[in-house]
């Protein structure tokens, strides 16, 4: 009864996601309340929610001050180099700025959190799709799939949960794991390749009026520097034209509107940018109220480039090493930031107010997904699921458990919090796979493959990060990101056994 009231449950959950019949937080409270009580267990439901706050209250105070910190980064220009690096890589054509938001989530992610990747990536990426009026929905999902098959670092989460769950060193996981997870990425760039082209067909290789296009070889600097300020929408004077097709065989940008997510990933060919007054992650306007890297934003701190650098090496490293509890060091690194780069009071309140949106959004997410992870494990509904999953392994497959394991990290792993599948599940896997002379070893690495599509999971708060700040439904971001996550997960497996590491 449970196991069908559980899957009845994330069925409901996704599905009036994706017809967006309900907005996620409202879905991620109302249905599982709804099902608490289908479980006869209404009374509880207190004490579930409680209970599933407490544990997640850790992950909402590490995501509200990484957010106040990377934001305050990004408003004084730390990652800007990175940033004009990609741009001059992209030169306005659609595939090299598809391939580019692959390049840049990946080296973004080497920091072990999805959050930061997430919010660097689009604002760096973010103003050249609405200027170039291509899909958001491709940004947000070759970002996630990128940070996923990244996300198996051992200071990550997955590789040290695993290792926890199976007394198991760490290194003795990863180290042997990384061919496949290098062929995971570059199928990732590959695929960002592919729809690239899929969008340079849409669009064409575009320029700034008056500008020439990135296929003549000339002009590319000027075109980077378009791009970046018309998106901020910072400069005294709007800027009232769209980019220039330079493709003849392309259509014109407000096609974009056959894609499902033309209302929120497109910019028409005549919209315009008005003046705004703040720097990044504030602001009104026309393309959504979004800010992007101007080059010329008053919260810019050149001087103190070295020091913000220096700070958030060092912040990454006591985060690697765990000289201190994660959300201690965001919220330590936070405060610091602000009150180095931001002395004086007034700008300290408009930075917090700047940020105020993305770090209520995601702290309401989390305390939401709360209620539907407690009810799922308050009443029993995870154990059940996942006993009835492995009960129906057939036992002629006993041999192949680090397959099956494999198989099964990338429903369980979308479906579950890491926590539930590592502390919950792989033990019970590791323990069916030892009784035919599998290693643990193996069920453990075979266990990270599903990464790449969890990242997507309606139960990670970092995602909503990600939609929240590129204006994508959620709805959206799912349907179009899981088919090729739930790929890349299987490449990555293939790519396990083909090495004999699985």
């Amino acid at each position: 009864m449970l196991t069908f009231l559980g899957f009845a449950m994330i069925a409901t959950f996704l599905v009036l996601i994706m017809m967006k019949k309900m907005s996620p937080i409202a879905a991620l409270v109302l249905i599982p309340a709804l099902f608490c009580v289908f479980a006869g267990k209404g009374a509880h439901l207190g004490d579930y929610v409680i209970e599933g706050v407490g544990k997640l209250a850790p992950t909402a105070a590490m995501l509200m001050f990484a957010i106040v910190y990377f934001g305050l980064m990004i408003d004084v220009g730390l990652f800007d180099p990175i940033v004009r690096g990609i741009l001059r890589f992209c030169k306005a054509d659609p595939m090299r700025v598809v391939v580019g938001t692959a390049v840049l989530a990946a080296i973004v992610s080497l920091d072990g959190d999805g959050s930061t990747t997430f919010m660097i990536t689009v604002s760096a990426m973010y103003p050249l799709y609405k200027r170039l009026g291509l899909s958001l929905v491709v940004m947000t999902g070759v970002a996630a799939t990128a940070n996923g098959v990244m996300n198996t670092l051992p200071w990550g989460g997955p590789t040290a949960r695993a290792a926890t769950a199976l007394k198991l060193d760490a290194a003795d996981i990863f180290v042997p794991m990384i061919p496949a997870l290098a062929v995971g990425l570059l199928f990732v760039f590959a695929l960002a390749y592919v729809l690239g082209l899929r969008e340079r067909r849409r669009v064409g290789v575009l320029a700034l009026p008056g500008q020439k296009t990135p296929e003549d070889g000339e002009g590319v600097e000027d075109v980077q520097e378009g791009l970046v300020g018309a998106a901020t929408g910072s400069t005294a004077q709007a800027v009232s034209a769209g980019p220039v097709v330079s493709s003849a065989a392309a259509g014109p940008v407000a096609g974009a509107a056959s894609t499902p997510t033309s209302s929120t990933s497109t910019t028409s060919s005549t919209s315009t940018t008005s003046t705004a007054t703040s720097g990044a992650g504030s602001g009104t306007g026309p393309e959504d109220g979004f800010q992007g890297l101007d080059p010329d934003r008053p919260t810019l701190r050149p001087r103190l480039y070295w020091f913000n650098a220096g700070l958030t090496v060092a912040l990454l490293t006591a985060m690697i090493m765990e000289w201190l509890p994660i959300p201690v060091l965001f919220l330590l690194g936070a405060a610091l930031a602000l009150t180095v780069n931001f002395p004086h009071m007034p700008d300290q309140k408009a930075r917090i107010a700047a940020h105020a949106d993305n770090v209520l959004n995601v702290a309401g997410m989390v305390f939401a997904a709360a209620v539907f992870t407690g009810v799922l494990t308050g009443t029993g509904m995870v154990k059940d699921m996942a006993d009835w999953l492995v009960g129906a392994i057939p036992e002629g497959m006993g041999p192949h458990m680090a397959l099956v394991t494999g198989l099964l990290s990338l429903p369980l792993t979308y479906f579950m919090s890491n926590d539930g599948f590592y502390f919950g599940v792989l033990p019970v896997l590791a323990e069916a796979g030892a009784a035919h002379g599998v290693s643990p070893l193996e069920i453990a690495r075979a266990s990270l493959v599903g990464q790449a599509l969890h990242m997507s999971s309606p139960l990670v708060p970092a995602v909503y990060v990600l939609v929240g700040m590129a204006k994508v439904e959620f709805g959206d971001h799912t349907r179009f990101t899981v088919k090729w996550a739930a790929l890349t997960s299987l490449v990555v497996l293939a790519a396990g056994m083909l090495f004999g590491i699985i």
